[in-house]
């Protein structure tokens, strides 16, 4: 008699259908809000700022959703440096960019956490739940030096893969403030190219693009070795 470790046939493709489902409302925001720019981001600044006092965390709120629907962090954390300046609008920033982590994780989680377990198997979940005990945190704070990568989609992956909220929060804070401090840096300098601030955020770029680039290279065959 063969003994079959994995879901039911019929149970697996239900586990099938919602990660394909999941991944088609995503892919359908994703266009919506990153390519086809339903929402006007100039209009919430406009109505962020009208809020006087409270501005900067009405724009911590507003940007943690925005970004969870894929509107581009750049544009969010250059808005932030317009409307707070560049010591300001960088907390904002940081804010803004722990807040959509967290709100992407947890229905990432919620959504396909079950799923994705279910099709991964037993031994492969023990395994990948070992690899995130060990590196987890390091994984979420490399992604974010990763160039062209993005931090909403990720964080849905990192929710699906079961990634603790603490590995999300801390990772996400600290990974987050280099590209934090140069777009909304460049965004409170935007009047004012010549700025030395400009040319420091320039720099700060390459090099975080370059340790990005590194970092995702030592990742992946990290998770070919221990992974599989």
């Amino acid at each position: 008699m063969i003994e079959y470790d994995g879901p039911a046939p019929t149970s697996r493709r239900r586990h099938i259908v919602r990660l394909v489902v999941f991944a088609g409302f995503l892919l359908g925001m994703f266009y919506l809000i990153g390519v086809a720019r339903v929402v006007d981001v100039d209009a919430v600044r406009r109505a962020v700022a009208a809020t006087g006092p409270l501005a900067p965390l009405a724009y911590v709120g507003a940007s943690a959703v925005l970004g969870a629907i894929f509107v581009p962090g750049s544009m969010l954390a250059a808005g932030s440096g317009l409307l707070f300046g560049p010591v300001v609008g960088l907390f904002v920033t940081l804010g803004s960019s722990v807040g959509t982590a967290v709100v992407a994780s947890r229905i990432g989680h919620r959504a396909g956490r079950e799923s994705a377990r279910a099709l991964l198997g037993p031994k492969r979940s023990e395994r990948i739940d070992a690899l995130i005990d060990r590196s987890g945190l390091w994984a979420v704070v490399a992604q974010r030096f990763v160039p062209g990568v993005s931090d909403a989609l990720a964080s849905y992956t990192f929710g699906a893969f079961g990634v603790p909220l603490w590995q999300i929060i801390v990772g996400s804070f600290i990974g987050s403030l280099p590209r934090a401090f140069v777009y909304t840096t460049l965004g409170a300098t935007v009047s004012d190219g010549s700025s030395p601030l400009t040319y420091v955020a320039i720099a700060v770029w390459c090099v975080t693009a370059v340790v990005g680039v590194f970092a995702a290279r030592r990742g992946y065959r990290h998770w070919r070795e221990h992974g599989h």
